[in-house]
């Protein structure tokens, strides 16, 4: 009887010696707070391998039970089933050292702005950049979640500044589907259309937006607020209408109170005290109303009192 012939069959099928890595199929996030997580879950759903850092375990947690919440949602409304959302979960890994991104091609940076200040980190988040550009190889993206801070500043520091780039999502709106890429003054081209690429991959559409502090989301948004503001201080209408002719009237999901107590009266002060220092322009100045918040506290959905009186999961008391 002749010897039995064996041979790997690894070169017959689909192994992972010879399959071609796709592009963006992991990234990584630096970050998982309210914008870092709509980040990481919007890529897992749209099949994309995360990996996500914060400084302690507990902050991991944190994050994933904050994930797991925009899929619990999405599960109510239909949108997911129980499975799904365990494959979701699958895909996103939360670590506490920057040597886990090696190997990812795209790292965005989503650090949270001050817990009680609001203030913009620059310092830490060109520690972040530095941190990635040491782990990562050279033709891997480097991006920041940015509104009022220049990329090229937080780049400035970096060997490959070309690969840098900044992306704002618009998080606190939900369902938002659109981005805004800022190109640095030395990204490449290159750099550009793969995030481009990026954003279809996640089924959003994107603007290219220059280098500027409010880019046109929040600059448009600081602005109508405002105005939401005056229009109460001089008693022409109430917080509820005031949003009800925005989200009737003008098709707006939420409403501008209601996307401020979302987004944090603590955040919005500060960066409108960016804007007007940067512009020098009286429309970004401060309403005295969200002083009067900010003060108090009151920052909105976090501390379950703002523009509107909030329970536990979020949701306005009537």
């Amino acid at each position: 009887m002749s010897d039995e012939i064996i041979e790997a069959i690894e070169r017959y099928g689909l192994s992972k010696r010879n399959r071609n890595r796709t592009l963006f199929s992991r990234i990584g996030v630096v970050g998982c707070g309210k914008e870092g997580s709509v980040i990481a879950t919007t890529a897992a759903l749209n099949g994309i391998e995360v990996v996500f850092l914060e400084p302690n375990v507990e902050a991991i947690a944190n994050s994933y039970s904050r994930i797991e919440g925009k899929l619990d949602k999405k599960i109510q409304n239909w949108g997911l089933t129980e499975n799904e959302k365990k494959a979701v979960i699958g895909r996103i890994t939360g670590t506490t050292n920057y040597d886990d991104f090696n190997g990812c091609d795209f790292v965005i940076e989503a650090i949270r702005y001050h817990d009680q200040t609001g203030e913009r980190r620059v310092i830490q988040r060109k520690e972040v950049f530095k941190e990635l550009e040491r782990v990562l190889s050279p033709t891997a993206i480097i991006a920041s979640n940015v509104s009022t801070v220049i990329v090229t500043d937080l780049a400035s520091e970096l060997v490959h500044t070309d690969r840098c780039i900044g992306l704002h999502f618009l998080s606190n709106v939900p369902d938002s589907q659109i981005i805004e890429i800022v190109p640095g003054l030395n990204t490449s081209a290159e750099t550009f259309d793969k995030v481009c690429h990026f954003a279809r991959l996640i089924n959003h559409q994107f603007v290219q937006v220059m280098e500027s502090a409010g880019l046109v989301s929040i600059r448009l948004f600081l602005i109508q607020l405002n105005e939401a503001c005056q229009i109460l201080m001089e008693g022409i209408s109430n917080v509820e209408d005031i949003d009800r002719v925005l989200t009737v009237g003008f098709g707006h999901r939420s409403g501008v109170f209601r996307t401020a107590d979302q987004m944090g009266i603590e955040k919005i002060v500060r960066l409108l005290e960016n804007l007007w220092e940067e512009y020098g322009s009286i429309k970004y100045k401060p309403s005295p109303i969200l002083l009067r918040l900010f003060r108090a506290k009151h920052f909105g959905v976090s501390t379950l009192k703002g523009f509107y009186n909030y329970d536990e999961s979020g949701n306005i008391i009537k």
